[in-house]
This record gives structure tokens, sequence and C-alpha cells, in this order.
């Protein structure tokens, strides 16, 4: 469904990204962001879900700033490596990229994001600096940007036995942001990715339906 397209960057530097767009006319846009192991298989099936769900999807290659073609499986080296590679990247150079493939699909009319992991707090700031409606998949590193108000709504899934994010992180959440939608889950950290142990189906399926009613109101005006 998908094909590979170049996104502008800030100096004369351009990025990979991963397009799926969906058959008649578009609801909307929205920029899928990564978790630390690049555009995988995994970020191009949740794109692909997008488009067919009718929006134009754009996954865009963050680490291409560091090095072309990172798109890594999950295990403790993988982990490792992405882990180093994020922090090598910056939140401002990941939110340039967004604004980047958030501005390559304008044409369909309103644009939001989606993250996991890493990519959750990304989506995170990307409400809060660039003012796109947002759904953040158990986004790690969010607390320190939680004193800064955003500009856009933003919806929260969190899981319950995630040791990454105990409940007092997501306590912290609800009084930061009470006016956003904060979701948990009787599931662990990645239960949304349909590949190992710590998917968890009917956890992925109610936060996605949740993700698309979300998308309906924000972008699809529904």
């Amino acid at each position: 469904m998908g094909q590979n397209i170049n996104l502008p960057t800030s100096g004369t530097q351009c990025i990979g990204a991963y397009l799926a767009k969906p058959e008649g006319k578009p609801k909307g846009g929205i920029v899928v962001i990564q978790e630390i192991f690049g555009v995988n298989a995994h970020i191009r099936s949740v794109a692909d879900r997008l488009a067919a769900a009718g929006y134009v999807a754009v996954a865009p290659h963050f680490f291409d700033y560091l090095e072309s073609g990172v798109e890594m499986d999950y295990n403790a080296d993988t982990m490792a490596r992405g882990k180093a590679l994020v922090n090598e990247l910056g939140m401002d150079r990941a939110v340039e990229a967004v604004g980047s493939a958030a501005a390559s699909i304008a044409y369909v009319g309103n644009i939001g994001t989606v993250g996991f992991c890493w990519g959750g707090t990304v989506a995170l700031l990307a409400a809060i600096r660039l003012g796109l409606p947002s759904v953040s998949y158990y986004g790690a590193r969010n607390l320190p940007y939680l004193d800064q108000p955003p500009q856009a709504p933003v919806m929260f899934h969190f899981g319950e036995l995630d040791r990454s994010i105990p409940p007092e992180m997501v306590a912290r959440h609800r009084e930061k942001l009470p006016q956003m939608e904060i979701y948990t889950y009787p599931a662990d950290h990645a239960f949304n990715r349909d590949i190992g142990a710590q998917y968890h189906e009917p956890s992925a399926t109610l936060a996605w339906d949740r993700s698309m009613g979300f998308f309906a109101r924000e972008l699809a005006g529904a």
C-alpha cells in the first residue's frame, strides 16, 4: 500500500519516509512516529492500517539524520542501539522531522500524529510545539514536558504492567493535564506492537478504537 518518499528538513538535508494513502478522499493526515527501532515492518503496518481507515499516513525515518536505512527488530542489542540513536538525535530534530512530515501531507486537510514509546513523547511535543492533535502510546519520557501546555488535544495510552511508566507517572499526567484523555490497560509496555510477548490484543484493540474516535473527531470533524 505504501511507498518511500523524501522529506526536506532544515539546511540541505533530506530524510526518508514511508507514505501510505487510502482509496478515495482522505479524512485527514497522520504522522506516524516510530519507536526506537526505526521505521520497521511494524511501523509500516501501522501506517497501512491508518490508510485503510481513510487517512494519509507518513512515517518519517528519524534516524536518517544520523545514518540511513536503520530498521531494527527487537532484542537487547537493538534496544541499546536504538536508545543511543534517539539520545544522539535529540527532541528538537525529532519535532522538526514531524513538522516536515506534516507539511508534506498538508494538502489533505487536518493533520495529527500518533507515536509509540519514544515516539509517544515526540507525539506529545508535536501537540505542544506544533499544535497537532496527537495520540501518545506509552511515552516514558513525557514527564519533563507536562508543565508545557499543549496547543492541541492529546490522548494518552499506558499499560498498567509497564515498569517504565509506574502508576505515579500516570497520576502526574492526570494532575498536570486533566483536560486530556488518559487511559490505562491491563497490559505491559508496547502492548500495541503485534510482534512479541508484550502484545495484548484486547488492550491494543480498545486503544486503537479510541484512537480512531479521536482522529475522527479532531481531524475528520465527525
